[in-house]
């Protein structure tokens, strides 16, 4: 019953479907005839009822009405509606077509799996086999009417031969209240057990193989019967049925020809035929009927499926499987291309011109590159130059690759580099500050900048009340440093470190570092020892008192000789001084470089996060 036309449109040519257009079985015209042949009836009859038998008044009021109809049948969602459903019932129905239960897998397995050349053996393969099939028969007996016409009762199935008397009896002694079509999986299952202990079936692997393609057998038929009891929601067909019909109902009255005499917009023409109102009906109405065939496929429509023939297919070839074609194996000999290392199959003279296409290699087989850029480029250079890439931003490219490369042991951790990373961003391209004292005399890198009372500090920096203050410690480390920059005032190295005593004289009080910035700015200072120094004991600081030394308004200053490594972070409540100011003292010229650096805020007291890193940052 199924259409096949795939032959006919093998090749893609001019007007290829144009063929298909003559065809009359499976066609839209047979289909839609009947109803087109109605709705052109009843639109003549209204037609000439409004010509030749109504008043002049009455016809007046059949035009405002013709009118009225045609502007408001556009409300109707037609295509929309119809969309949907038609792509709803074509997908139902390809797979429809594939839960249809079929042998080959199970039958190549029952043929390998269960062994035994005497009666006994070839008895038992063909029986299971008969159970498959009668559970396939049964099912589609339940859901196609074209089968359900060829066996109508069990009496038939029996005189068939797919289910012998005692297995009847066996059958209908089962009460059940539901379709029983899965009894015969379980018969299988049962021989499939017995021939496992008479030693048939060699090991449990070949048994769980067997049953699992068993079970694959029978959920398809499970899914063919749920198909047929779990239909497409019927309010869904409603909706869309009579959206197409009460569409057409309103196109017989709205789309009729007016008295051009009246000056009707758009009547000016009497053309009596309808045509483009004829073929939407045709376009919509054909739409409809599509989804109409596909509902159900297991009718007997043109191009519902052939299930009486999968039946006759599947039993003669599973059979022929099993039993015909058990231990039949054709005489082994060496092939044609045995001692060929490139054997090709010969080609007809209707083929040849494949012989002529080359081999496809890849899309870029034949991709073409100019020969200096296929040239290797030294290690070195690309090093160089993603070094210079980053001391344009010194302080994105630092805090860029901590983000990246440094684990966090917490998602806390990194969200504290991020805020910080923002935070020295801001400052990197709008700091403000109310003084700024420059010392023309020294060299252009040395810089001191004092923040007032009333200076103002980024709104990043100003509001946010934590920071993080680490201790480095100086490591020897085999690794590539991060990136040759510098962040904070580039100053020499210093003969000597911090003590305790030393950092606590730095402080100056507001009116003090005001009346005297160059020598506070050049007052001899010493870091203090990364080894012995903790971070604990320099976060009981006020924050006024931390010193910053920095080339650039918020930085971190790595030694050149030295690589450190950060080691730990405490964190403790600090409280700032309403009068914050950063004090910046200017060591001779000599040794490593080394700072820390801290941002305080105006008038809300800060807390230093507590920080561990595993990972080691290098500077150069």
């Amino acid at each position: 019953m199924t259409v096949t036309y795939t032959a006919r449109v093998a090749n893609a040519r001019f007007c290829g479907f144009s063929k298909l257009l003559l065809a009359w079985k499976g066609s839209i015209y047979k289909v839609l005839y009947k109803e087109f042949l109605a709705f052109f009836a009843m639109y003549t009859a209204i037609s000439i009822t409004y010509r030749f038998f109504l008043y002049d008044d009455q016809k007046r009021y059949f035009e405002k009405l013709a009118i009225y109809c045609n502007h408001y049948a556009s409300l109707i969602p037609m295509s929309f509606v119809l969309g949907f459903y038609v792509t709803l019932v074509v997908n139902r129905w390809w797979n429809q077509y594939t839960s249809i239960p079929l042998p080959d897998r199970l039958m190549c397995v029952l043929s390998g799996g269960l062994q035994g050349n005497d009666e006994r053996g070839r008895l038992l393969r063909r029986t299971m086999m008969r159970y498959a099939s009668l559970s396939a028969l049964l099912i589609l007996r339940s859901v196609s009417t074209a089968v359900f016409k060829r066996f109508p009762t069990v009496d038939h199935v029996v005189e068939a031969g797919f289910m012998t008397r005692e297995e009847r009896k066996k059958f209908e002694g089962l009460h059940s209240p539901y379709n029983k079509y899965w009894i015969p999986c379980v018969w299988f299952t049962n021989l499939a057990a017995v021939a496992r202990c008479e030693g048939r079936i060699k090991d449990d692997h070949t048994l769980k193989l067997l049953l699992q393609e068993l079970n694959g057998f029978r959920g398809k038929c499970s899914m063919l019967f749920h198909y047929d009891m779990i239909s497409v929601p019927l309010v869904y067909t409603q909706v869309v049925t009579l959206a197409v019909y009460s569409f057409f109902l309103v196109c017989l009255i709205g789309r009729q020809f007016l008295d051009p005499s009246q000056g009707y917009p758009g009547h000016d023409l009497d053309l009596y035929v309808p045509i483009f109102t004829l073929l939407q009906f045709f376009f919509y109405a054909g739409w409809l009927k599509v989804a109409e065939q596909l509902i159900n496929p297991f009718g007997e429509d043109d191009d519902d499926f052939e299930t009486n023939w999968l039946i006759d297919r599947n039993f003669q070839v599973s059979m022929m499987a099993v039993d015909e074609m058990y231990g039949d194996l054709p005489m082994m000999e060496r092939d044609r291309y045995w001692n060929d290392s490139n054997p090709r199959p010969p080609y007809t003279a209707a083929t040849l011109f494949v012989l002529r296409k080359p081999s496809f290699q890849g899309s870029t087989f034949d991709m073409a590159i100019p020969k200096e850029e296929m040239h290797f480029q030294p290690l070195e250079d690309i090093a160089e130059n993603l070094e210079e890439s980053g001391t344009r931003h010194p302080n994105m490219a630092l805090f860029n690759r901590l983000l990246n490369a440094a684990p966090s042991p917490t998602i806390f951790m990194g969200g504290a580099l991020r805020r910080t990373s923002a935070q020295l961003q801001r400052l990197y391209h709008s700091p403000s500050t109310d003084r700024c004292t420059s010392n023309d005399e020294e060299d252009d890198e040395e810089r001191s900048c004092q923040i007032g009372k009333g200076g103002s500090l980024p709104s990043g920096l100003g509001q946010d009340n934590q920071s993080t203050v680490c201790s480095f410690r100086e490591e020897r480390s085999t690794r590539t440093p991060l990136v040759d920059v510098q962040f904070g005032e580039e100053q020499e190295s210093r003969g000597g470190n911090f003590s305790a005593s030393e950092v606590k004289g730095i402080q100056r009080d507001e009116e003090g570092a005001k009346a005297e910035p160059e020598e506070t700015s050049r007052a001899p200072v010493s870091l203090p020892s990364p080894p012995t120094q903790s971070c604990r004991e320099i976060s009981t600081l006020p924050a006024s008192a931390m010193p910053v030394m920095s080339h650039q308004l918020s930085a971190f200053l790595f030694p050149q000789t030295a690589q450190s490594s950060l080691e730990h972070c405490s964190s403790q409540p600090a409280i700032s001084h309403p009068t914050a100011m950063l004090s910046i003292p200017k060591p001779p010229s000599t040794g490593n470089k080394m700072s820390l650096l801290t941002v305080p805020s105006y008038i809300e007291p800060q807390r230093f996060r507590s920080v561990s890193m595993g990972s080691e940052f290098t500077g150069s």
